[in-house]
């Protein structure tokens, strides 16, 4: 099966910088998508960012200017480039991939990592 791991999380100062990975590995014959989410305690878990395989991506528009997803698909990981953090950027990040896990690549499923914390302090 298909298995997530990120890395990259940790305690920043206001206005620092901090980039967090995902690799997928396991049975994946093709991705369609990989996207990173966010969620506070209590809060509703909220896209932060995402890129297909055509190479397009999209930001929520809290984020816009500030933070840059990229993937390396010779090694099926999403990164997310994150500058002039904020307090207000304090969550749990998630991974999240879209791909198929063998051809023929008629049904695709939804694939998420453990969760990375991140912590922006004022």
């Amino acid at each position: 099966q298909v298995q997530l791991v990120e890395s990259g999380g940790g305690l920043v100062q206001a206005g620092g910088s901090l980039r967090l990975s995902c690799a997928a590995s396991g049975s994946i014959f093709s991705i369609t998508a990989m996207r990173w989410y966010r969620q506070a305690p209590g809060k509703q878990r909220e896209l932060v960012a995402a890129i297909t395989s055509g190479g397009s991506s999209v930001y929520a528009d809290s984020v816009k200017g500030r933070f840059t997803i990229s993937r390396d698909n010779a090694k099926n990981t999403v990164y997310l480039q994150m500058n002039s953090l904020k307090p207000e950027d304090t969550d749990v990040y998630y991974c999240n991939v879209e791909a198929c896990p063998e051809r023929p690549c008629d049904n695709r499923y939804d694939y998420w990592g453990q969760g990375t914390q991140v912590t922006v302090s004022s």
